[in-house]
């Protein structure tokens, strides 16, 4: 059975965002100024053959894990549906 999962992946909350911090200065300069505290991250698809949506989660947590989220630095949350 086919699954979709959309992760994202943030910056963690106690660390600077220096993309964030300079898209709000944009923002601000642009005459969006009550936009603030902008937090830039990634969002990724991806195609997961699995048998049950459970074994899906498993292989999603686990590229987060290992491969698409940096732990150090990133958080992730995922999403999965039926394709």
């Amino acid at each position: 059975m086919k699954f979709i999962a959309e992760i994202d992946v943030m910056p963690l909350k106690a660390l600077l965002d220096p993309q964030g911090r300079a898209v709000t200065g944009v923002l601000k300069n642009i005459g969006l100024g009550e936009l603030e505290n902008v937090r830039v991250g990634k969002h990724i698809t991806v195609e997961v053959e699995a048998g049950t949506e459970e074994t899906a989660k498993q292989k999603v947590e686990e590229a987060c894990k290992k491969l698409l989220a940096n732990p150090i630095m990133e958080s992730f949350h995922f999403t999965i549906k039926a394709n």
